[in-house]
């Protein structure tokens, strides 16, 4: 895993996750899997948030067939889940398809 960089979404496992969190700022994490239709959606829109918003928002992806150590342990039940932390403390869950205006208006809400 490498998160130096906050331009482009991260792929992060179980093992990744707290580094990943833990981090100052602000970090999405988006709970996904392969076969989810709405994730494969929502994948453009997660790039070009990430790429927006640069090294103030990290974008991590965490895919929920290979890890789902923290997918239960954030209660994760449909997907796409996106957990929003801010200096590594969880700020705001969104369930399923969002878009780019409900994650702008949930980054302001951190931010706030």
């Amino acid at each position: 895993m490498t998160i130096e960089t906050a331009n482009a979404p991260v792929h992060i496992t179980d093992a990744d996750f707290d580094a990943a969190v833990g981090r100052d700022g602000l970090v999405l994490v988006d709970f996904w899997a392969p076969w989810c239709g709405p994730c494969r959606a929502i994948a453009p829109v997660l790039e070009d948030l990430a790429a927006a918003h640069g090294d103030g928002l990290t974008v991590a992806k965490i895919n929920i067939d290979e890890n789902g150590e923290k997918a239960g342990a954030f209660g994760v039940r449909a997907i796409p889940t996106l957990v929003l932390f801010k200096d590594g403390q969880p700020v705001e869950t969104l369930v399923g398809l969002q878009t780019r205006s409900s994650l702008d208006a949930a980054i302001i809400r951190a931010r706030g």
